[in-house]
């Protein structure tokens, strides 16, 4: 239950709003409303993250140490780091993972966006819809939508622990491929948990098609990867949705982080712009709508999403549409699988510079090393999606309260709580984020 505490007086000046904390999304943070006159003065959203130093943790390393270390940036999406630090030290010595051994990634990336999509939208942003404080609150109402959501993760949950040894911080990945392959009969035994998963999907994709959903719209700028034959997830192109179109190692010339004031975390932006962009599901579906599948294309038909999504309450649907496309994807990826002649490439350290990035459940996670002639890492960078997506989440406050001031301050306070949780902030940390302060005159 959130703390409030409300000066005393006028409800219609000077008031002052404080929650503590916010369940259901990670990490601590703030947000400092200013209204004046019916128009918002002054915004700050803040994140407040301890410093984790993990790119200076990594200096003096070898290169095969960085999958392994990376990935306990998150427990929920370790495959994001494992996937794109080994993608950055293969482009560095030189050499590409192909064939079943990609196709093996491929598969554990899609249990990742299971896993992480469904926690997020039954358990964490559900209960926004449907009227309920959380999730505990919610399964004893709906028991069976609590019970549907924990299976589907669960298989997400599996598909990770075969592929990678074990479901948190898997072990078995590595640069060039894996320690060791998994067994097929155990690959094949997927199929039958992946076919009642897709079917459920479907199911509660068209549940929360009856959500109502705020009215609130944004023309974002969308980042996602892009690739040629399929809907990006491991690789692609860095592209927008105004027509830029880069190979990852070129990241850094057109994006960038800005250090603000009244925040410890880093604002992502366009280069030379300080211009907020977009990542995640909904740039995912606006910039690749085209390579989701037929019946990925129904069910979002049949769940009322437009083709373009500009309404950031719908990332839950979007979430859920690409979970569909996970669940197919992954059968697809059993079906063909077949163990390859070796469980890894060849590797030999050399100097270079590699980049990598993949696509995390929140957005684009990118990474880049330099390595010297031994193959120990001279410097990193890491760029989570998160980041990226915080300069947006406080304009999409900016909207969302502007449009939304005749509330009153419990209700608005809510909705802006709620705006944050659309973009699913990394939860690997924490359980607390918002801290609330409404000043109006």
């Amino acid at each position: 239950m959130n703390d409030a505490a409300v000066n005393a007086g006028d409800k219609t000046s000077n008031r002052i709003i404080k929650v503590d904390a916010l369940a259901r999304v990670e990490g601590e943070g703030a947000l400092y409303l200013k209204v004046r006159e019916n128009n918002i003065e002054d915004l700050k959203f803040t994140i407040y993250e301890p410093p984790r130093f993990f790119e200076a943790l990594l200096e003096g390393r070898a290169y095969k140490d960085a999958p392994d270390i990376t990935a306990r940036i998150c427990g929920i999406c370790p495959m994001a780091y494992i996937m794109g630090a080994s993608q950055a030290m293969e482009q560095a010595l030189g050499v590409k993972v192909g064939g079943q051994l990609r196709n093996l990634r491929r598969l554990a990336y899609c249990g990742e966006w299971i896993e992480s999509h469904v926690l997020h939208a039954f358990l964490l942003h559900a209960p926004d819809f449907m009227g309920y404080e959380d999730s505990i609150q919610l399964s004893k109402d709906h028991p069976e939508l609590v019970r549907n959501a924990l299976d589907l993760k669960k298989t997400g949950n599996e598909i990770i622990e075969v592929l990678g040894g074990r479901a948190i911080h898997p072990i078995n990945l590595k640069v060039g491929g894996f320690h060791a392959l998994p067994k097929l009969s155990r690959v094949k035994a997927l199929r039958e948990a992946l076919k009642r998963g897709l079917d459920t999907s479907l199911e509660m994709t068209r549940a929360v098609g009856g959500f109502d959903f705020p009215d609130y719209e944004h023309d974002y700028l969308c980042v996602s990867l892009h690739h040629p034959d399929e809907y990006a997830i491991t690789e692609g192109n860095i592209v927008t949705n105004r027509g830029l179109s880069i190979p990852v190692a070129e990241f850094e010339e057109h994006f960038d982080e800005e250090h603000v004031e009244h925040s410890n975390a880093l604002h992502g932006v366009m280069k030379g712009e300080s211009q907020p962009y977009l990542t995640g599901p909904i740039a995912r579906y606006n910039n690749n709508f085209g390579q989701l599948s037929l019946l990925c294309h129904e069910i979002a038909k049949q769940a009322k999403l437009p083709r373009v999504v500009k309404n950031p309450f719908q990332s839950i649907l979007v979430r859920l549409v690409e979970t569909v496309y996970a669940f197919e994807e992954a059968l697809r990826l059993v079906d063909i699988y077949e163990p390859p002649a070796a469980c890894d490439v060849a590797l030999t350290p050399r100097a270079g510079r590699g980049a990598g990035c993949t696509e995390a459940p929140r957005g684009i996670c990118y990474h880049r090393y330099d390595l010297d002639a031994a193959g120990d890492i001279l410097a990193a960078r890491i760029v989570p999606p998160t980041s990226q997506n915080q300069k947006q989440i406080e304009q999409d406050l900016h909207g969302v309260a502007s449009k939304n001031l005749a509330l009153d301050d419990e209700k608005l306070k809510y909705l802006c709580e709620q705006s944050i949780r659309n973009y699913d902030p990394c939860i690997s940390c924490a359980t607390h984020f918002l801290k609330l302060t409404v000043d109006r005159d």
